[in-house]
């Protein structure tokens, strides 16, 4: 840039292009000499708004830019301070055990009494806390640490938690199928017990039931855990077979292997060749689920053993289970007397997939499976 100081100074001497170019873009602020008009208005406020500011375009849309950034803003902390804020409405009372846990920023002190988590709200514990969950008509879930857990639901006969990750411990005197827990890789539905759910960091889970029984649910796909089983659930699949805890530790590993292999591969086939050579009677809880998750010959072999080990109560034939015959299926499973499955079934055949049967329900629901039978 090369110019002459005057031209800066009073505008004479030679100008440079690029102050120039400068002047032009400026040039619509340059100051003008005119008289100061006040405009006729009632308004205070439109009296003290500077002409020359709000005829200026570029200075208007940055006002206009700024306007929406700050109720964008504004919306966004709103919106959060209220979610984390106390809610309203029907809410499970929570309970300090240890350490920190928190229902949103907030935390739940170990002297606090009156703790509350509302629904869509978010329990937290951190490594070293760990707090309770309780409901009047539902029973009461402890939550161990490095867990998330979100109330969904919860009125009259529909409750319903998330368990993102962690780890829960539920005793459940609700009535049967009123107490659901979403996991990313499967639905617990409460069947009348006490169980362990574990959610492991990639969505995986487990299942422990020590009183009463559990179904496991996705996209079709069910599982029954009774008291003294357990059962694996992974993203994308669903539930695994089930089996007591008891079994051999080789039919364990090989029906760990089953649910991990392709369907029909050599792997799946040999796993399941030990399953049934290690199956005991008790073991009728595996085989009863491996009669669905098998198919042709496979199959043949499942039922062959199963029914040396458990024979088929009346009603059931070799030909309707190969079918699976749904009819005869929840025969088969009332026949090992791990549960009444006409519980499950009102619960799976219900329009919201959360109602409670009634016990007239429960009764005509039994009396319809053994008039078909007959």
């Amino acid at each position: 840039m090369s110019m002459t100081g005057d031209y800066l100074w009073d505008g004479s001497g030679a100008p440079d292009a690029e102050i120039q170019h400068l002047e032009t873009i400026l040039g619509e602020f340059r100051h003008a000499e005119r008289p100061l008009v006040l405009p006729v208005t009632h308004n205070p406020v439109a009296i003290m708004k500077p002409r020359g500011v709000l005829q200026s375009p570029w200075l208007s849309r940055c006002a206009a830019a700024v306007m929406l950034i700050a109720l964008s803003l504004g919306i966004f902390f709103s919106r959060r301070a209220s979610y984390n804020a106390p809610g309203i409405g029907p809410s499970w009372n929570v309970a300090n055990l240890d350490g920190n846990p928190q229902i949103g920023s907030q935390s739940v002190w170990a002297n606090q009494t009156t703790a509350k988590l509302y629904v869509g709200q978010t329990l937290t514990t951190n490594s070293s806390s760990r707090a309770t969950l309780s409901e009047v008509d539902l029973g009461q879930i402890q939550i161990d640490p490095n867990s998330r857990v979100r109330l969904l639901r919860t009125d009259l006969n529909h409750k319903r938690l998330q368990l993102e990750v962690g780890t829960i411990h539920a005793a459940i005197w609700a009535p049967p199928g009123q107490f659901v827990v979403d996991t990313p890789s499967a639905v617990a539905i409460d069947l009348g017990c006490a169980y362990t759910l574990q959610v492991a960091p990639d969505g995986s889970g487990t299942i422990r039931t020590t009183i009463g029984w559990v179904g496991f649910h996705l996209n079709g796909r069910d599982s029954f855990i009774p008291a003294g089983a357990m059962c694996s659930t992974r993203p994308k699949v669903g539930p695994g077979v089930p089996y007591f805890e008891d079994a051999s530790e080789s039919l364990r590993n090989a029906l760990h292997t089953f649910d991990q292999a392709e369907s029909s591969s050599n792997a799946a086939s040999s796993a399941l060749s030990t399953i049934l050579s290690q199956a005991r009677p008790r073991d009728g809880l595996t085989l009863w689920h491996l009669l669905s998750r098998t198919g042709g010959s496979e199959r043949a072999q499942v039922y062959t053993r199963f029914a040396a080990l458990v024979p088929p109560p009346p009603g059931v034939t070799r030909e309707g289970i190969l079918a699976l015959d749904p009819h005869m299926l929840d025969l088969y499973w009332n026949a090992l007397d791990l549960g009444d499955i006409s519980l499950w079934r009102f619960w799976e055949e219900s329009s919201d997939h959360h109602a409670t049967p009634t016990p007239q329900q429960i009764l005509m629901k039994k009396a319809t499976l053994l008039k078909k039978t007959q």
